[in-house]
């Protein structure tokens, strides 16, 4: 059996064991067995990464250098180019990725992403001649510039690790910050051959730390208390963005927070090729586990038997098609781990309880291995005010809901806590604009297009999460603003 290389913690340029030589075991979601070991770092091993940080942010010109950082960002991205193959393997036997997944958004979606990241550098200004202004009788010459903030925190999620950690550490590095990434206790091989390829690349010491533990709390809640940490940024469930929302408070550190989805697809009754575009609904990519995977399907109340007519079909035809390690077309393995396998069962047991109709899957596949694998899963008849329809279930789990006309459309689509992503189906594409711009979330498809690349702000409304990630914008986030005014 494939064992990953042990992970370890990289503090201050060095790569090492934690405090004690602590380790804990990684989980392949594929098998259940232990597939590798990472370093179990310590309260002392976080309060040195952050030390470290901090030091290379006061005491190095790393926040000032714009030219020298863009130049080692640049080696970097080219350094995890050259390991795209490590990078695959782990994504894989760590995250639990398919084989199409993983040369898809797992891996390949993250090295374009520094890529963009690096392309809409230089349009980052870092200062700006706000001109002369006369106030009580005299002229004033004012500046604004734009600095790192400082020392950053990054705690980041366990569905595409790769993705979301090049998001975070890509953009606070080129900011000018110095960062402590704190990977997913599930995934930490990921977290942890990003330290190792930062070094290689010629990142200075400090300049990127990463500590490994599988202690869900205890090295968030080591970096979130902490007032040497300036800045923290959260992918996860809205539960604990809350959280770090409360015990970030007391230091009143920047936090900016990607949280949690239930996003709307929404099919109009003209969307060309009306059946195809139904198929291809069904919630399979990576199981189900993207913050921003549209799992409600919104289809008019004239076209619904024949959509889901079309459903049954398409999850009949996809049976086969999934849940093969070696199957380069698959884009569909297990869930990440027992427990969550235990919490998307509850939602199925959930939705039947609530009235919905279990149209396809809804069953644990214990004969594809010792893994945590469950059917692409199809509720219908669901209406928006069903838990399944309301919680995010982060599976492979699709609820359908038929909706009057437009307005009932865009009504159902917002009645949510959430709002991170959308789509919108029709021939009519002004008909289409319409109710994307009126729909309550961070990135809509309109018929397909890409609203999520590393060049575009990614984040959401109201308990989807505060700030936003990519692009510009994701790299502003960690900046501060300071106006200057001289007198003339």
């Amino acid at each position: 059996m494939l064992m990953l290389p042990e992970s370890s913690l990289c503090i201050d340029g060095v790569i090492r064991p934690a405090t004690g030589n602590k380790t804990y075991d990684i989980i392949c979601p594929w098998t259940g067995d232990v597939v590798g070991r990472a370093a179990d770092a310590s309260v002392e091993d976080v309060q040195a990464a952050i030390a470290s940080a901090r030091r290379a942010f006061d005491h190095t010109d790393w926040s000032t250098q714009h030219e020298m950082r863009f130049k080692l960002m640049t080696k970097y991205r080219d350094v995890l180019v050259a390991n795209r193959d490590t990078l695959v393997l782990i994504a894989r036997h760590e995250a639990g990725s398919a084989l199409g997944a993983a040369f898809r958004a797992h891996v390949d979606g993250a090295l374009s992403g520094m890529t963009a990241l690096l392309e809409v550098f230089p349009s980052v200004k870092w200062e700006e001649d706000r001109g002369r202004k006369n106030e009580y009788g005299f002229d004033t010459e004012r500046l604004v510039l734009h600095e790192a903030i400082g020392v950053a925190g990054a705690i980041t999620p366990w569905n595409v690790p790769l993705y979301v950690n090049v998001g975070k550490v890509g953009s606070a590095l080129l900011a000018g910050c110095t960062v402590i990434l704190k990977p997913a206790p599930t995934t930490p091989a990921m977290g942890a051959i990003m330290g190792e390829l930062a070094l290689e690349a010629g990142i200075p010491p400090g300049v990127l730390n990463v500590v490994t533990s599988s202690d869900p709390v205890i090295v968030g809640e080591t970096l979130v208390t902490d007032p040497r940490v300036d800045l923290i940024t959260f992918t996860g469930s809205t539960a604990v963005g809350k959280r770090i929302m409360e015990k970030g408070a007391p230091t009143l550190k920047r936090i900016f927070l990607e949280l949690g989805g239930k996003s709307a697809n929404i099919i109009l009754e003209d969307a060309p090729d009306f059946a195809q575009t139904v198929a291809r609904s069904i919630v399979v990519f990576h199981a189900g586990q993207g913050c921003a995977t549209p799992t409600r399907l919104l289809v008019p109340r004239s076209r619904y038997a024949e959509a889901v007519k079309v459903l049954e079909m398409a999850y009949a035809g996809f049976a086969d098609k999934w849940g093969n390690f070696d199957d380069p077309t698959h884009v569909m393995g297990p869930v990440i781990s027992k427990r969550q396998l235990d919490r998307v069962m509850s939602y199925v047991e959930l939705g039947k309880k609530e009235g919905a109709r279990l149209l396809a899957g809804g069953k644990v596949r214990t004969d594809l291995g010792g893994g945590f694998f469950i059917e692409p899963t199809c509720f219908v008849d669901v209406r928006n005010d069903m838990r399944i329809a309301q919680e995010e279930i982060f599976g492979p789990v699709l609820v359908v809901i038929p909706f009057e006309d437009d307005e009932d459309a865009i009504r159902i689509a917002n009645d949510s806590d959430y709002g991170l992503g959308g789509v919108v189906m029709s021939a009519d594409r002004s008909r289409a604009m319409r109710i994307a711009r009126r729909m309550r979330a961070g990135a809509i498809s309109v018929n397909g297009g890409m609203s999520i690349t590393g060049d575009l702000p990614f984040g959401g409304y109201k308990h989807s999460g505060v700030g936003r990630e990519w692009g510009r914008e994701g790299i502003e986030e960690y900046l501060e603003t300071k106006a200057i005014g001289v007198r003339a």
